[in-house]
């Protein structure tokens, strides 16, 4: 083991300039989603009809113009994903089966566990917003797990085979998990659920169409756009353009969403801070336990980082469709997924700086070369 000189010198360089390499719409994140929550309370004011409005325009539990935001939020995350990377690893003597299958049993396993306790033991009187915490938890990482990975230097391939895997497995399993640990879990230790138990086809159906519907957009805008430009034009012109579009659909859907539920946030205003406690925990615990187990496991740096971050980060988009689209935009759930993204963001930023400040700290095992791994293969 032993750290490099150039890698700690890049690590101070990275250090300070984390901020200066998100763009200005994600940089300012959370003061974007604190905009559109205040501007939502002041139109719910202005128009009070508006609920009635919206109800006009309903199909099932989600009115149409908060479904074609939450579409539009989830598109350009889903047309960003690398698709064609799964099965692509670089081989740098870091076993590929030990790091997937530590960080997908962090994400699936360990991960919806810890938010489920966390959310009984810190919202037990609070069925609304528990059940909406709990979605959260189940709703693990897809793009915007690249941006902190990569301004924090971690492994970029093997950070975007998990995007593809989690975006994948959870049009799959999403509504079984949901199932499971909204009804399921609950009966077997004895919980009284208060009647927040949703039904297996009623998740099943919103993850169809809010994550189906891009998940194939974004897979066919992909396929489509590197075969006729190529991954250049891809990647640094078409993507650029279409990815704003992620938070104007965001903070459209947080402002009608702030805007029905008005006057329950103004009379109960500690309610977004109960919700914001178990999400805060959260975030913390799980990126230092994914660091803590990559540094048990002698891996080197960037892949400490990735198993870190990719098991911390959320699908806050999928999270906010889920409950909207399942309990309704009035519901508790649906203010609890909203809360998800203003914690999220800023704590996985400051996280950021604390892998960078790690990276020159601690001592790493370096990764190997291709032509050492080749050498061990031919000796052994």
């Amino acid at each position: 083991m032993g750290g490099s000189g150039t890698a700690s010198a890049a690590s101070a360089a990275g250090e300070t300039a984390v901020l200066r390499k998100l763009s200005t719409l994600d940089r300012f994140l959370p003061l974007w989603i604190g905009v559109a929550m205040a501007a939502g309370l002041g139109l719910g004011s202005l128009l009070p009809s508006l609920n009635d409005w919206l109800d006009k325009l309903q199909v099932g539990t989600v009115s149409l113009p908060i479904a074609a935001g939450l579409l539009l939020m989830m598109y350009p995350v889903l047309a960003k994903v690398r698709y064609e990377d799964l099965g692509k690893m670089r081989d740098d003597g870091v076993s590929d089966r030990r790091f997937f299958g530590v960080s997908l049993f962090l994400s699936w396993v360990v991960g919806p566990l810890f938010m489920f306790a966390l959310a009984w033991l810190l919202l037990a009187d609070q069925p609304a917003y528990r059940t909406g915490v709990i979605i959260v938890g189940l709703a693990r990482c897809i793009a915007m797990v690249l941006v902190w990975n990569d301004i924090a230097r971690g492994d970029r391939e093997r950070a975007a085979v998990l995007v593809v895997f989690n975006a994948l497995f959870q049009v799959v399993a999403y509504s079984l998990l949901g199932y499971f640990y909204l009804t399921v879990l609950p009966g077997w230790l004895g919980f009284d659920t208060q009647g927040f138990q949703p039904g297996i086809w009623e998740i099943a159906r919103t993850v169809l169409i809010f994550l189906g519907i891009p998940l194939a957009a974004g897979f066919l805008t992909r396929r489509i756009g590197l075969k006729r430009r190529g991954r250049d034009w891809y990647e640094h012109r078409f993507i650029p353009r279409i990815a704003p579009i992620t938070l104007y659909g965001l903070l459209f859907t947080i402002v009608l969403l702030f805007a029905i539920q008005g006057d329950k946030i103004t009379s109960q205003p500690l309610d977004v801070a109960r919700i914001a406690l178990p999400l805060l925990v959260y975030f913390a615990v799980m990126w230092i336990a994914g660091f803590a187990v990559g540094r048990l496991l002698r891996m080197p740096y960037a892949q400490t980082t990735s198993l870190a971050f990719t098991v911390a980060s959320n699908d806050f988009e999928l999270a906010i469709a889920v409950a909207v689209g399942v309990f309704g935009a009035t519901s508790g759930q649906a203010l609890a997924g909203v809360v998800g993204p203003l914690i999220e963001v800023p704590v996985l930023v400051g996280l950021v700086y604390v892998a960078l400040w790690l990276a020159r700290r601690l001592e790493w095992a370096q990764p190997r070369t291709v032509e050492e791994t080749i050498a061990e293969q031919l000796a052994t």
